[in-house]
């Protein structure tokens, strides 16, 4: 069975966003399509109410279902049959098994945090009220 699923990424993250390019371009996973989550606040507000927070991770809406952090990396990287790319590849071999998933995925957060602080971007899509 194919699933719709929609990819909501930080594309101020050099990483997230290099991730997610890879994805569009060379995955070959059907029915996806890629959102960043800074052009689309109304919907991360909605996302973050339901306890989905960008700053901890990409998400994936997977049908009705939605997987967040190390679960949304882990389930794509699952999905992935012979991408056309190297990078992709190797990001596929880490990236598939959940246990090493979130054992790694912190370190990407991290990452993550260090690159927008670099480039003086906030790191929060949605400050708390």
């Amino acid at each position: 069975m194919e699933h719709k699923l929609v990819f909501i990424y930080d594309g101020e993250c050099p990483f997230c966003n290099h991730f997610a390019e890879l994805l569009e371009l060379k995955s070959n996973l059907p029915n996806i399509s890629f959102l960043n989550g800074r052009d689309y606040l109304t919907k991360m507000n909605n996302l973050y109410a339901k306890g989905y927070d960008l700053d901890k991770g990409a998400i994936l809406i997977k049908d009705d279902e939605i997987l967040h952090g190390a679960s949304a990396i882990s389930w794509i990287c699952s999905q992935l049959k012979n991408p056309s790319d190297t990078m992709l590849e190797i990001i596929r071999a880490v990236f598939s098994s959940p246990k090493r998933t979130f054992f790694l995925f912190p370190i990407l957060i991290w990452s993550r945090r260090v690159a927008l602080f670099l480039k003086g971007v906030p790191n929060k899509l949605i400050s708390k009220a």
